[in-house]
């Protein structure tokens, strides 16, 4: 399931749904509007989002509604905190040599 999750992810369209989503539920009209696309872009943005399993579509009456289901995020999170480490290292080294040019 990751890798769909990635893609989804790797799209910044798609992350702006998502961080506007983390305020609450909003239609696809909404969301179509933020983001400045065509309708049917920004349709099949959520498309790929809710088969990633990141999004849930409500329907009322005419409108769709688009929930956050963060669920999906948790597993990237746990997978990602597996290399949390080594980047932590990383850095500290980048730190101590720029430290070492730059004494203070």
């Amino acid at each position: 399931m990751l890798p769909d999750i990635f893609g989804a992810l790797a799209n910044p369209a798609r992350r702006t749904i998502l961080d506007e989503l983390r305020n609450g539920p909003r239609t696809a009209g909404d969301l179509t509007g933020l983001l400045e696309q065509s309708r049917s872009a920004a349709s099949e943005h959520l498309a790929v989002l809710r088969e990633a399993g990141l999004v849930r579509e409500e329907r009322r009456g005419r409108h769709r509604v688009y929930h956050l289901e963060a669920a999906g995020l948790a597993e990237v999170g746990g997978w990602l905190k597996h290399y949390e480490h080594y980047w932590n290292r990383r850095l500290d080294a980048l730190g101590d040599l720029l430290d070492e040019e730059n004494p203070t």
